[in-house]
């Protein structure tokens, strides 16, 4: 019971960072996610978000480093498509 507990408070924690990523953070910043440009689904924080809501904590704990390194990917294509163009493209996670 104190498992469940932990993680749902854990879950909880990390859905309320995101949205005050989203709120405070994300609107300022300056760029979008380049996963969401290149591919036009949802950004790592809609998709993390997802991850959380849906998913155990365990298995979004797993599979969000997966998609920041989809993300830095996407950035590096982004980047080397847009180099003409004098484009900044920067992930919008730590590259992994």
């Amino acid at each position: 019971m104190a498992t469940s507990t932990v993680e749902a408070f854990a879950t909880h924690t990390a859905i309320a960072s995101i949205n005050l990523y989203r709120t405070h953070i994300s609107p300022h910043k300056g760029f979008s996610c380049p996963h969401r440009l290149l591919h036009g689904d949802e950004s790592c924080s809609d998709y993390v978000k997802g991850l959380l809501a849906n998913q155990s904590l365990r298995a979004a704990l797993q599979l969000a480093p997966q998609r920041f390194k989809a993300c830095n990917a996407a950035a590096q294509t982004l980047k080397s498509q847009r180099a003409q163009g004098g484009c900044l493209i920067i992930p919008c996670c730590i590259p992994i």
